[in-house]
């Protein structure tokens, strides 16, 4: 984000200012897109749109005390990335600046500039190689030798990060051509392991590059998901499974528990990588997260959770401008471990955040709203978000597969559905997790409702869990939310008629429903046994609740009272058993199915 080496600096005015949209004069040859310093401060902005003479700037800190006059700087670069070593078990703000470095130098984050007396102190972006610090250095051990013949994305060498053996590469923005040198040793971030002959010259190669956070990274080809996300929680491994390089949504309202399930998901996914951003979320809430991350420990490793981690903070109280550039930010650190051939999995919390920005900076802007206010743009924004998600044979050699599971959380006001935001989510994702408040004040967690969601990638994704799972498990799959659109009807009859106006078979399905819910749905997300459970254990589960329900049928054919079928003792294990702890719980479980399947010897005479 500094000016370019080989380019004169442009200087212009403030003209006006509103807020985080500023208007300046005098900026000749700026293009949109191209990030600029503003006022003494040295406040980071980007150009937005051209108005004649008059460039419109969308400013990512505080503009309290900007003056009419004011300085404003072109960079000649737009904003960008800084992707590397480093990145691992740190927490950015929307901008990629770490926000310990900025608790070190006094700054007060909710006012990015403020904290200090200095005028040289404030505004200034991070360096522009080394999110992570200027000073911390790492062994390269380089793979290839000099004079070796590189293309972009090709693997130049390795450095350990943590459990991480972190690749680097040759910045796919790069022509190919021969290396001169390659140098294995300790380096910063801003010194060159090496340097690359082109046709034009010759460039010095890094640890790091950076990328423009708007432009997707480019692979050699993309292919469709054939394999789940496993993320531990049953509701979602059985029943609504999201692909691995596929898109879900997370919709609800307040208190219905979107965090917890995201964080969930950033703790027990299989995903090599987790990038969590928190655009627009209450502070306390995020302060309560990075409190919490470090203690917590990778259930694959043994190491910290973190050490696999990239947090990105970009609470309701920082600047708004900066919320949007976030959510870019995210993903494209996200596609930089793609690359690497890493599967990553991208946490937004939560979209509805940042389409209030939007919608805030385009109201500044004197935009025509679409629907609620928000710009007619919103849903071409999401799709270009959404849309970067994906399975993807990555450029380079040796050749390597990675991914991209993007999930975003949406927060609709008053648990509306059918607000803007939700609906062209809906319209993009292949997995619909709709968080129901009903079942949230029950104390259902997670409360997703299983009659709005749903998952598109199921059947591609069957012959996975048909060789790794179970060769039934579509048809138990179908035939439990067959079961729980059934409890639906029935209850429906039952506000009217009353339970003991059903038929026993009826009574049966809604007794069944109910085991299904309480002993398989609900899971203790803080609980160490049932947080998360291996897919074994799940369908194990939830074979012996269907067979439960089959027993139960047959209990009441040969003329056993439905009362006396539900005493049975081996239901009462059954109710227990995810809590259940140890190596043989799907062995047992599945001994459970045999016995919850002839109820009638169990049933008291």
């Amino acid at each position: 984000m500094t000016p370019a080496d080989d380019l004169p600096v442009t200087r212009g005015i403030v003209a006006r200012a509103a807020g985080p949209v500023v208007h300046a004069t005098g900026l000749a040859g700026a293009s949109v897109g191209e990030v600029v310093h503003v006022g003494a401060r040295r406040l980071l902005g980007e150009i937005i749109a051209l108005d004649g003479a008059v460039a419109v700037i969308q400013v990512y800190e505080e503009t309290a005390g900007l003056e009419v006059g004011a300085p404003v700087e072109l960079t000649g670069a737009p904003l960008r990335a800084w992707l590397g070593p480093g990145l691992l078990g740190a927490t950015f703000d929307g901008l990629e600046r770490r926000l310990d470095r900025l608790a070190e130098a006094g700054r007060w984050l909710i006012l990015p500039g403020m904290g200090s007396s200095d005028p040289a102190d404030v505004g200034e972006s991070r360096p522009s190689r080394g999110a992570a610090t200027a000073t911390a250095r790492w062994t390269f051990e380089p793979s290839l030798e000099a004079g070796a013949v590189v293309q972009p994305g090709d693997v130049l060498g390795v450095v350990a990060e943590g459990p991480l053996r972190h690749r680097i590469l040759v910045p796919p923005d790069m022509t190919a051509g021969r290396l001169a040198r390659l140098d294995g040793g300790r380096y910063t971030a801003d010194e060159a392991i090496g340097r690359l002959e082109v046709d034009d010259g010759g460039r010095d190669l890094f640890l790091g590059h950076d990328w423009p956070i708007r432009w997707p990274r480019p692979v050699r080809s993309r292919r469709l998901p054939e394999q789940p996300l496993v993320t531990g929680q049953r509701v979602f491994d059985m029943l609504f499974p999201i692909a691995r390089g596929g898109t879900a949504v997370i919709p609800g309202g307040f208190g219905t528990g979107k965090t917890v399930v995201e964080q969930s998901l950033a703790r027990w996914s299989d995903a090599d990588i987790v990038v969590y951003v928190g655009c627009g979320e209450r502070g306390n809430e995020m302060a309560e997260l990075l409190a919490s991350f470090p203690k917590l420990v990778d259930p694959r490793s043994g190491a910290p959770l973190l050490d696999r981690t990239v947090l990105i903070a970009n609470t309701s109280n920082m600047p708004v401008a900066a919320r949007e550039a976030s959510i870019q930010l995210g993903v494209t650190i996200a596609e930089y471990f793609r690359d690497q051939g890493l599967h990553v999995a991208l946490l937004a919390d939560s979209t509805s955040r940042w389409a209030e920005a939007l919608r805030e900076i385009g109201g500044r802007l004197e935009e025509l709203p679409g629907e609620e206010g928000f710009p007619a743009y919103l849903g071409s924004r999401l799709a270009a978000f959404y849309e970067r998600a994906g399975r993807a044979d990555v450029l380079g050699m040796p050749e390597r597969e990675g991914s991209i599971t993007l999930v975003g959380a949406v927060s609709p006001p008053g648990g509306d559905f059918s607000e803007p935001v939700t609906q062209a989510s809906l319209r993009l994702a292949g997995t619909f997790w709709a968080l129901d408040a009903d079942l949230a004040h029950a104390r259902h967690f997670p409360a997703v409702g299983w009659t709005l969601s749903y998952a598109l990638a199921v059947d591609r994704l069957a012959p996975w869990y048909r060789e790794m799972v179970h060769p039934a498990w579509a048809e138990r799959r179908a035939k439990a939310i067959d079961l729980l659109a059934r409890e639906k009807q029935l209850l429906d009859i039952v506000q009217l008629v009353g339970a003991d106006a059903l038929p026993d078979g009826d009574r049966v399905d809604l007794e069944t429903a109910r085991l299904l819910r309480e002993a398989f749905l609900q899971q203790h997300a803080f609980d160490p046994v049932d947080a998360a459970r291996p897919l074994d254990v799940q369908f194990a589960l939830l074979d012996a609740v269907l067979a439960a329900g089959a027993g139960l049928h047959a209990a009441i054919d040969r003329g056993v009272t439905l009362e006396q079928a539900l005493d049975s003792e081996v239901l009462g294990e059954l109710r227990r058993a995810r809590a259940w702890s140890g190596d043989d719980v799907a062995e047992r479980l599945r001994a459970l199915a045999a016995q919850v399947a002839d109820l009638v010897a169990e049933a008291p005479s």
